[in-house]
């Protein structure tokens, strides 16, 4: 059978940190111990179907410039099996325990939705049996409902009910073919969920019809005997304005608005978190506290670009960050840290695919280590610890238990006068967070 990464003729091996070899791991070792589970575990890598084999390299202002030989074929079908093919032996080779796919990417849409279907169908038994084969694993599936022009004015939010009906049938095969495949997760990315102008749009109508759409999802699922995790990827632009998922607290509050908190968990992205004004600690941390840190998209934007780049994460800084995050939950449960990346258009071969996930995956394990180290040694921690230290006093006590009141906290005042200032040490503690780099 055809090879297409002859290039690499074994898995990626791992080297050591005093390696130059760009096609072996300086840091990331599956197997290697931290804390109380692998590293493997810990951060359960998924490769994104889309940007790693169906992306070709096109921007606004130029054609197509990666070289992807599994794309060419006479047929949709024998490009979508060739692309199959392609992808297992790249995640073997790579070593990865999990991928990601949109119904779209896997298997092509044609004329009728009958014959979509059966293609999506086809598929998904081709990659059953090459997840059988080789022990690699779905991490989540999803429907693309952003791509066909049907969509133009959005899927489960557009004016016309025969769109939001072809949507929900999409959906419905999407999610089968996730439970035949041992999808771990489901994603929902609302692309064209949102509106260009309030002249055309009624926003509560739409809210309510998402949340409607939501609801015939956790329906189906429960008909089926679907158990894996629903996730929302929020976003707040691109490629709608004004995206109804914008941002972690955006969704929360969605969900409790419509009774739907208890089926749902996130999905953060850094670049879509920084494209909302956050840094992607401050997204992931705010759906962590709220018990709904689900999985994470891990890729970067670029700051000097107002855009979605979808680059891979190099900054081991930023990585542990965001592993401080997940350690202190315990992990990521069913979820894990799917590359929703692409090289850069320049970087058109191949080969260069593994280039970007093994520096991505180094990134990452570097930030792992840190994290744990940085755990371990509780400094951060306490610091955090006796800031607050006065809510474990006698009227720290009464105010969280609700038994001050504002008479009683200006009595207190009144006796104790003008409290006492000291520094957040911000420079210092941010030494000591780079010291472990």
């Amino acid at each position: 059978m055809k090879e297409f990464f002859p290039e690499i003729q074994d898995r990626i091996p791992y080297e050591g940190a005093d390696s130059k070899n760009p096609l072996a791991f300086k840091y990331y070792e599956p197997n290697r111990m931290v804390g109380q589970k692998s590293m493997e575990d810990h951060l359960r890598f998924s490769v994104a179907y889309w940007h790693t084999f169906k992306a070709t390299g096109v921007d606004p202002f130029g054609a197509a410039t990666f070289d992807r030989p599994w794309n060419r074929g006479t047929t949709p079908m024998e490009q979508a099996e060739n692309t199959l093919r392609a992808a297992f032996e790249f995640f073997q080779k790579l070593g990865v325990p999990y991928y990601c796919f949109h119904d779209r990417d896997l298997a092509p849409e044609v004329e009728t939705f009958a014959e979509s279907c059966k293609n999506l169908e086809s598929m998904v038994e081709k990659a059953k049996q090459l997840q059988e084969d080789t022990g690699i694993k779905l991490l989540w599936g999803t429907a693309n409902l952003f791509g066909h022009p049907r969509y133009s004015h959005g899927a489960a939010t557009n004016p016309d009910a025969h769109v939001f009906a072809y949507a929900a049938a999409q959906v419905k095969h999407a999610i089968a073919a996730t439970m035949e495949l041992g999808g771990a997760n489901y994603v929902f990315w609302g692309g064209r969920e949102g509106y260009e102008t309030l002249f055309n749009t009624d926003m509560k109508r739409e809210h309510e019809q998402l949340a409607r759409f939501f609801h015939m999802a956790v329906d189906y699922a429960k008909q089926i005997g679907f158990d894996g995790q629903f996730l929302i990827e929020p976003k707040p632009k691109e490629p709608t304005k004004h995206q109804y998922d914008f941002d972690a607290a955006t969704v929360l509050g969605f969900l409790g608005a419509y009774d739907l908190l208890d089926h749902f968990k996130l999905n953060i992205e850094a670049n879509h978190a920084t494209l909302a004004g956050h840094s992607f600690e401050h997204d992931l941390t705010l759906a962590s506290m709220n018990g709904k840190l689900g999985s994470i998209d891990a890729n970067v934007g670029d700051t000097l670009l107002g855009w979605d780049t979808d680059q891979f994460p190099t900054d081991p800084a930023m990585c542990a960050k965001a592993m401080l995050i997940v350690l202190a939950q315990g992990g990521l449960g069913k979820g894990g840290l799917n590359f929703d990346a692409k090289p850069r258009r320049g970087s058109f071969d191949p080969i260069d695919l593994f280039y970007a996930h093994i520096s991505g995956m180094d990134a990452f394990a570097r930030g792992l280590l840190a994290a744990q180290q940085i755990m371990d040694d509780g400094l951060l921690d306490k610091f955090i610890e006796e800031r607050y230290a006065s809510y474990s006093g006698s009227i720290g006590k009464q105010i969280m238990s609700g038994e001050a009141t504002f008479e009683s906290l200006e009595g207190s005042i009144m006796e104790k006068g003008e409290p006492s200032l000291e520094s957040g040490r911000q420079e210092m503690l941010e030494s000591i967070f780079m010291s472990y780099f």
